[in-house]
Order: C-alpha cells, then sequence, then structure tokens
C-alpha cells in the first residue's frame, strides 16, 4: 500500500463514520421535524382552534345574557342584529370545528368528540334563537327559556373541556416524540462520534507507526550521514514511498561514500600538485630573476652597443661625405691631368716644330758658313778688294759658326726638352691613367662607404628594435614575475584549500581501510617570495609601452609540470 494510500485510510474511516453520521442525522431530525411539524400544524392548531371555539360559545352565551339586560332599552333592530352577530360567531365555531377534521389529521377520540359537540353547539343556537325571540315580548319567559340553553352551554363546555385536554394531551404526546427523537438522535451521534474518533485515532495510531517508522529510519540514516558516518547500509522492507525514499537514501550512501573516497583520492592529488606547483613557482621565480638580471646586462650592453653603431653610422656618413668630395676632387684632378696631357702632348709637338726650325736654321748657318767661307775665298782671290768683304764674310761666317752653335744647342736643348716632354707626357699619361684608377677607386670606396654608411643606418634602427623588444621583454619578465607572485600565492590558497578540504573529508567514516581518507598532510613551510625586480634603467629613446594584463584568476586546474631529464621545467 502506497503512503498517500496509508495516510487516506483515516480519513477515509472517518468520512464513512461522517456518512453514516449524516444519514443518522438527517433520519433523527427528519423524525424531529415531522413531530415538530405534528405539533406545530396539527395539534397545537387543533388545540388553538377548540381553544377559541371554547371562548367563544362562552362569549356568545355572556352577550345573550347581557343583551337580556339591555333588551328594554334596545329597539328590535338592535336585537335583531346582536342576535345576528352570535349567530355568526356560533357559525364560525361551527365552522371551525368543522373544517378542523378537513385540515388536521384528527385521532378517533378528537372525531367523537367534534362530532359529539356539533349538535349541541347547533341545539345550542336553536335555544338561543328562542329565547332571544321570546325576551322580544317578555323578558322574564326569555330568562326561563334560556335555562335549556344553559343546560345545552353546560355540556357544550364540558365536551369543549374535553377536547382542549385532549387537543394538550396530543401536544405533550407529539412534543414528548419530538423530544425523544432528539435524544435518540444525540444517542446516536454520540456513538457515531465516539465510534469514528476511536476508529480515526486507531487507524491513525496504526498508520502513523506505520509511515513513522520508515521515516524514523530515514531520520537516523540522515543523521548518522549528517554526523560523517557513511558506513553500513540501509535495510529497505517496504516498496511505497517510504521504501523509496529509504532506497534512495541508500543509493545516496553509497554514492556519497564513492563521491567522498573520490574527493579524498582528488584532495590529496590536488596537495601533491599544489606542493610541485609550489615549487616550480619558487625555481621559475629565481630562473625569472635571473632572467632579469641577464636582460639589464643585455641592456646595458645594447645601450652601449647603439651608441657604438650610431657613432659609426655617423662616421660613416661622414667618410662617405668625404670619400665623395675626394671622388669630386680626383674627378678634377683626372680632368686637369688630361688637360695636361694634352698641353704636353702641344709642347712636344711644338718642340718637334721648333727642332724642325732648328734644324732648318742649321742648314742655313752651314750654308751660310759654306757662302762665308766660298766669300772669304773669293775675298782672298780679290786681295785688297775683297779685304772689307772678307771681314763681312768673316763676320758673317762667324756669326754663322755661332748660329750653328747656337741651334745645336738650342738643337740639343729642343731635343733634351722633347725627351723631357714624352717622358713628361708619357708620366702625365700615367698619372692620367693613375688618376682615373684613382677617380674610380675613390667612386667604388664611396660606394663602399655609403653602402657601409647604409648598412650602419639599417644596425642602428636594428638594434634600436633590439633594445625595444629587450625592454619589452623587460616589462614582460616583470609581469611574469608578478605573475609567479600570483601563481605562487594562489599555489599557497590552493594547498590550503585542499588542506582544508581534506580535514573535512577525514571526518567521514567509510567503513572501508582503503577508502578511509587520510588525514591532511601539515603545510610546508611557504615558498620565500621572489625578490622584486628592479625596472631596467631608462633608454636613450623610450621604448613602446606594452598594454599591462589584467590579473588572471587561476582556476586550479593547471597544466600537470613535465621536467626534462635535466631537471629544467618544459612546461608550466
Amino acid at each position: 500500500m502506497k503512503v498517500w494510500q496509508k495516510i487516506l485510510v483515516a480519513p477515509a474511516v472517518t468520512i464513512v463514520f461522517l456518512l453514516a453520521l449524516g444519514a443518522v442525522s438527517y433520519v433523527m431530525l427528519t423524525r424531529q421535524n415531522n413531530a415538530l411539524e405534528e405539533l406545530a400544524r396539527n395539534r397545537m392548531s387543533a388545540f388553538q382552534t377548540a381553544a377559541d371555539a371554547a371562548g367563544d360559545i362562552a362569549e356568545v352565551h355572556s352577550n345573550v345574557y347581557r343583551l337580556f339586560t339591555w333588551i328594554a332599552n334596545l329597539k328590535d333592530d338592535q336585537i335583531k342584529k346582536v342576535n345576528q352577530e352570535q349567530r355568526q360567531k356560533i357559525a364560525a365555531v361551527v365552522k371551525s370545528l368543522g373544517d378542523l377534521n378537513a385540515r388536521v389529521q384528527l385521532v378517533p377520540a378528537e372525531k367523537a368528540l367534534v362530532a359529539d359537540v356539533l349538535p349541541k353547539i347547533e341545539k345550542y343556537r336553536k335555544l338561543m334563537d328562542d329565547a332571544i325571540d321570546i325576551s322580544s315580548a317578555d323578558v322574564a319567559t326569555g330568562a326561563m327559556s334560556m335555562q335549556a340553553a344553559d343546560t345545552q352551554f353546560q355540556e357544550i363546555g364540558k365536551d369543549m373541556d374535553k377536547l382542549v385536554a385532549l387537543e394538550k394531551s396530543l401536544a405533550q404526546e407529539s412534543y414528548d416524540s419530538a423530544a425523544a427523537a432528539f435524544r435518540m438522535a444525540l444517542a446516536w451521534l454520540g456513538v457515531i462520534v465516539v465510534a469514528a474518533a476511536v476508529a480515526a485515532f486507531g487507524i491513525a495510531l496504526v498508520m502513523s507507526r506505520v509511515i513513522v517508522r520508515p521515516l524514523q529510519v530515514a531520520m537516523r540514516a540522515a543523521d548518522r550521514i549528517a554526523g560523517g558516518d557513511l558506513s553500513g547500509d540501509i535495510e529497505v522492507r517496504t516498496q511505497d514511498e517510504t521504501g523509496q525514499l529509504l532506497q534512495a537514501l541508500q543509493t545516496m550512501l553509497r554514492n556519497l561514500r564513492d563521491l567522498v573516497g573520490q574527493v579524498s583520492g582528488g584532495a590529496h592529488a590536488v596537495a601533491d600538485t599544489s606542493a610541485q606547483i609550489a615549487q616550480g613557482n619558487l625555481d621559475l621565480s629565481q630562473r625569472t630573476e635571473e632572467q632579469a638580471t641577464t636582460l639589464e646586462e643585455t641592456a646595458s650592453s645594447m645601450e652601449e652597443l647603439t651608441s657604438t653603431v650610431s657613432q659609426n653610422a655617423a662616421n660613416a656618413r661622414q667618410a662617405n661625405q668625404l670619400a665623395s668630395n675626394a671622388s669630386d676632387v680626383a674627378r678634377k684632378g683626372g680632368q686637369v691631368v688630361g688637360q695636361v696631357v694634352s698641353t704636353m702632348n702641344g709642347i712636344s709637338d711644338a718642340s718637334k716644330k721648333i727642332a724642325d726650325i732648328i734644324g732648318v736654321i742649321d742648314g742655313i748657318a752651314f750654308q751660310t758658313n759654306i757662302l762665308a767661307l766660298n766669300a772669304a775665298v773669293e775675298a782672298a782671290r780679290a786681295g785688297e778688294q775683297g779685304r772689307g768683304f772678307a771681314v763681312v764674310a768673316a763676320e758673317v761666317r762667324s756669326l754663322a759658326q755661332r748660329s750653328a752653335g747656337a741651334a745645336k744647342e738650342i738643337k740639343e736643348l729642343i731635343g733634351d726638352s722633347v725627351g723631357k716632354v714624352d717622358a713628361g707626357t708619357r708620366l702625365v699619361a700615367d698619372a692620367g691613367k693613375t688618376m682615373d684608377e684613382i677617380v674610380s677607386s675613390v667612386k667604388k670606396v664611396s660606394d663602399l662607404i655609403a653602402e657601409i654608411a647604409a648598412a650602419s643606418q639599417e644596425q642602428s634602427s636594428g638594434i634600436e628594435q633590439v633594445n625595444t623588444a629587450v625592454t619589452t621583454m623587460d616589462q614582460v619578465v616583470q609581469q611574469n614575475a608578478s605573475l609567479v607572485e600570483e601563481a605562487s600565492a594562489a599555489a599557497e590558497a590552493m594547498k590550503d584549500q585542499a588542506r582544508s578540504l581534506l580535514e573535512m573529508v577525514a571526518r567521514f567514516r567509510l567503513g572501508d581501510a582503503q577508502s578511509r581518507p587520510r588525514a591532511a598532510a601539515p603545510a610546508p613551510a611557504p615558498a620565500p617570495a621572489p625578490a622584486a625586480i628592479a625596472p631596467i634603467a631608462t633608454r636613450s629613446k623610450a621604448a613602446p609601452a606594452i598594454p599591462a594584463r589584467a590579473n588572471p584568476k587561476l582556476p586550479f586546474a593547471p597544466t600537470e609540470p613535465r621536467l626534462a631529464a635535466n631537471g629544467d621545467w618544459k612546461e608550466f
């Protein structure tokens, strides 16, 4: 039986008793209502009718005697009117008594009394009419005639008293019947209520035990689980909702036992992993510090190298300018040497022409000498006449000899000059070739120096980029150092949480020695925080700042660290 069915047993029984109570109440109330209706409609109506009829008859009889007292002072029409009124009252009494049998279900005694009194009332009416008629003529005779009516009135009064007493007795019987029905209803109601209460209490007690016992077992199991005792099992004996609850608690207990075992193993793994992470963070912090120191030295060297390369670039630019100037000067020197070569060639040609002219002059001097010699011979032949001519010839010969000597000397000088001019021409040609080679070499040197200047400029730009990269690396290393500190703090927090988790798990008793959670190991000494890394000194040219990263929140699920053969970290 299900729990809801068990819970509904007591209300169902109570409802059955309530239905029975309602049925009994309906029957009893119906009886009481019938009795009250009988009392109200029949008995009280009949009693009231009988009492009213008796009162009306008595009033009519009294009015007749009052009429006899005042009849001497009344007129005939007044007497007739009073007589008519009394007749109407008697007729109304007869009518009400006659209608009583039709309106009310009378008992035989009532019917007999009504049937007996109606003729007497009719007889009384006739006697009353006769007495009134007689009293119109003679009051004394009318009064004597009224004595017969008095006898009839007394009989009517006795019958009416009997009828009223009978109606009163019947009304009392109806009241007693209604009271008895009420008492019977109260008795049945009391019995049914007591029976319903006893049955409901008994069934509720039994059902409560049937329902509460498994709940008490569940409550004790829950208290045991809340106290950390996960050993043992819960015995399930029923298949209703409470049995399903106990089965669910048993399943929960089994799953919770497995879960606590897994959590315990996971907590130990987290504790071991957090210890390894803390040690790895310590090593990483030391290496980060060493890396920062190395980067600082590298930055200083890069500063010096940047300065040297910048100076070399400036010198290369100056050398390039000087080489360009030297190339221009060499090119101009080459042009001048070319002009000198042209001039020397002109001088050589002029010397050759002079030599030719000197040759002509030498020839003329030789011929003049011969002519002078011939003139001297001819003057000697002429004797005294030719003496003057001989003197002139001698002077001409002397001049010719001197011209020949001068021409010879000039020829020698011209020859020597021509030789020197030729040598100078050759030297100047060689100098021109040399100047061409110098110009070519200077041009090559200028090109090389230009390439060196461009390379120096590129080296300067590259070194500036390297310097910027080193500065960026320095900032990254500083951020890594900050992250290492945060990772160390997170690892310490994770160790504390793992230790707290182990302490919380240790309070559970699993009942299995192998799956019993170990006590939390004492926390190792916290790793020393890495020394603060001083930022690298400001460079001559400020490096572009990289955006600072927000402090990340560690999800406490780090990648398992792997060590290389030499013990260095490969991944963190």
